[in-house]
């Protein structure tokens, strides 16, 4: 098959229906959002990606992307694969395509009946004879592997034939035909080898079926999610052959591995050990994490070198100071992950340079970017509560403290007598930050040389977690602790906009003395909660929570910018330029719910009935509506307006890791499953005993 187009009939695959198959219980219905997105990662920055469907809607979509150099230098080999059922009654198709124009071929969207994802994807097919066929999907944590397997609920006389598609290409871009493609395999029993470009990694397979070659290219497919970001959308794969299976008794197996983390004696292992070996190890594996949150918080601590690090979101972020910061007292504290918060924390802390830690690590090993006003100051905030996590065991040695403790000291020395980008504190004890052109903040969009958010000045969350650090290093220096209460009182007397009811989001504005911008914002939040130590309390601290629920907080989480502000927009979307420039400006970002809702508990007297209460009023509501888009894990943002359409990065660590802080320590109450839902008929194992300094 050299050209797709127009072999098959009309209709499109991105419209979230699921065809016309017939369920179990008669319902025809898949029992799940077709568009909803499956992850698989391997714990080196890898992954293997999805829709329910099966339609591959973003160049991210694959069956095996590695990273060269975990958790960066990302490559797609293995994108996906036609898939169909051959029976005495005819040929059925159980995978989906979608090619330029606009052409859906095959549908085998139409057959799939059930699609789940504990504790990997698993989709089951009903052809129109009756036959139903189950696959399975799993990713190898530690390895660059993958593997699927196909059997039938009834052996039967079926065969199954799979034709993978391949394009070995950095994962942020797409491929074209091209005769550079080196085509040739090197097959030795159940193993076929392919190196399609000399400087890219190799790709294994490992198969029980039958490989004949048919060289060809797959032209024109077209991911709509591309498109829709006007990026480009169109990409033609190679396909090196077709793989022949029996359905009658053993399962057809297929598994895809590369040599980028060294090579994997299961790849010469034959296929049904390999995925004995690989599904039992990951039912093993996956059954120690006691809820869906914890597991998927799994996906994003990864290994850097011989170390440990958070990727910030799938498919396109790796590891960023700021997210990690945040991330890890979720991800890694919450989530019962002590040893990885140790390892991560003491490798951060050999990166403190003039005060500043990196907000950003280059592709191919260019030097760190140091950008960013408060991951240095995030920092400060997850060492506090790793010491504090840690208090009394032996997670941690005396050693590790004292470094942590230079590290938190060097942030705030560093801070206090000025660094980059005009960082630096003033008389009145509160820091300024901010360049001309420089983003600095979290809130850090950036259109060519228009900074959307610029922030210059003395910004309010700035504040906060600068309180917060100089009375964290109060620990290790007594002269910190003076400091906090000088800038507590000026931020009390400075920040405060008594016609709001609320604080204002910059003072001192462009550096302008007395300038301020009263933006009604969700950063004034971390003043109220979601930091160790509150900023704002009493009347003041009720008022701002107020405020937040009545213009900020929806279901999907806290708005970026109150809907009545003449630049809110209510709506992500459109090419690059038009999602920037909205990305911060009314967009709702779910991280924030962990400053709402802590802060909401706080201001309310934070005992067991108001605990309850808002796990019922906001992490339940909010869990539930990333479950229709990313089941078991919580997206980067969604639109401000209703009914607030999840975008951006589906699957995000900060938001999975503020999700189960507030489950597992804020909202933590006596009869509740804490960390979203327990996972299904699995035994949770008994929870080991903290650990925590040892000498």
């Amino acid at each position: 098959m050299s050209d797709a187009n127009g072999t098959a009939g009309s209709g499109t695959v991105g419209n979230g229906t699921v065809g016309s198959g017939t369920a179990a219980d008669g319902t025809g219905r898949l029992g799940t959002n077709a568009a909803a997105e499956w992850l698989e990662t391997d714990g080196l920055g890898g992954y293997a990606m999805g829709r329910a469907d099966g339609a591959r809607t973003r160049r991210y979509h694959a069956l095996l992307t590695v990273s060269r150099r975990p958790p960066t230098e990302r490559v797609t080999l293995v994108n996906g694969f036609d898939a169909w059922v051959e029976t005495p009654s005819g040929r059925y198709p159980i995978t989906t395509q979608h090619y330029a124009p606009d052409v859906a071929h095959p549908q085998g969207v139409h057959a799939l009946v059930h699609f789940g994802n504990d504790p990997w994807p698993t989709w089951h097919f009903r052809l129109p004879d009756g036959t139903t066929v189950i696959q399975e999907l799993v990713m190898l944590h530690g390895s660059p592997l993958v593997a699927v397997a196909w059997h039938l609920t009834e052996p039967s006389a079926a065969q199954l034939v799979v034709r993978p598609f391949l394009s070995v290409r950095d994962t942020h871009h797409t491929t074209r035909e091209n005769g550079a493609f080196d085509f040739q395999p090197r097959v030795a029993g159940h193993r076929i080898d392919w190196r399609p470009y000399p400087a890219m990694p190799a790709i294994t397979a490992v198969t029980n079926g039958e490989f004949t070659p048919d060289a060809t290219w797959y032209r024109n497919f077209r991911y709509d999610e591309e498109r829709a970001r006007g990026l480009d959308f169109v990409e033609d794969l190679a396909s090196p052959g077709e793989i022949r299976f029996s359905l009658h008794g053993e399962r057809a197996i297929l598994a895809f591995g590369s040599d980028t983390a060294g090579r994997n004696a299961l790849l010469d292992a034959r296929a049904v050990r390999l995925w004995d070996t690989v599904t039992a190890t990951e039912r093993a594996r996956r059954a120690a994490f006691r809820t869906t949150l914890h597991r998927a918080a799994d996906a994003y601590v990864v290994a850097r070198g011989a170390g440990r690090t958070i990727v910030a979101g799938y498919p396109w972020f790796t590891d960023w100071g700021r997210d990690t910061f945040i991330a890890l007292r979720g991800l890694c504290l919450a989530g019962e992950r002590l040893d990885d918060a140790r390892a991560i924390l003491v490798e951060w802390a050999r990166h403190v340079d003039r005060g500043m830690l990196p907000n950003f690590f280059p592709e191919g090993g260019a030097s760190a970017e140091y950008n960013a006003v408060d991951a240095s100051l995030w920092y400060a905030v997850a060492v506090h509560d790793f010491l504090a996590a840690v208090e009394g065991g032996d997670i941690a040695t005396d050693r590790d403290a004292a470094l942590l403790g230079r590290a938190v000291c060097d942030i705030v020395e560093g801070y206090a007598r000025g660094t980059r980008f005009g960082i630096g504190a003033d008389g009145t004890g509160l820091l300024a930050a901010g360049e001309a052109g420089v983003q600095l903040t979290w809130m850090d969009a950036k259109v060519g040389d228009w900074v959307v958010t610029p922030r210059v000045g003395k910004p309010v969350e700035v504040q906060a977690l600068w309180i917060n650090a100089l009375r964290i290093a109060a620990r290790w220096d007594d002269r910190w602790g003076k400091l906090a209460e000088v800038a507590q009182a000026s931020f009390v007397e400075r920040f405060w906009n008594e016609e709001a009811g609320c604080c204002h989001d910059v003072v001192d504005d462009g550096h302008v003395a007395g300038r301020v911008d009263s933006a009604i914002r969700p950063n004034q939040l971390l003043a109220v909660g979601g930091l160790p130590f509150p900023v704002l309390t009493g009347t003041r601290a009720r008022r701002v929570v107020e405020l937040a629920e009545r213009l900020l907080w929806t279901p999907a989480g806290v708005r970026s910018l109150a809907p009545m502000d003449p630049d809110y927009r209510g709506r992500y979307g459109g090419d690059m330029r038009a999602r920037d420039g909205s990305y911060h400006q009314g967009t709702v970002w779910p991280w924030l719910a962990g400053a709402f809702i802590e802060g909401w508990v706080r201001v309310h007297g934070d005992d067991e009935e108001v605990r309850r209460e808002a796990r019922a009023r906001f992490l339940e509501p909010l869990l539930a509506h990333y479950q229709r888009t990313a089941p078991g894990h919580v997206g980067e943002i969604a639109d401000g307006d209703a009914p607030h359409r999840p975008n951006g990065c589906p699957f995000q660590a900060w938001s999975v890791g503020e999700a189960l802080r507030l489950s597992e320590r804020v909202l933590r109450v006596a009869d509740v499953q804490a960390g979203g839902a327990a996972l299904p008929e699995r035994a949770h194992p008994r929870r080991p005993a903290a650990r925590g300094v040892r000498g």
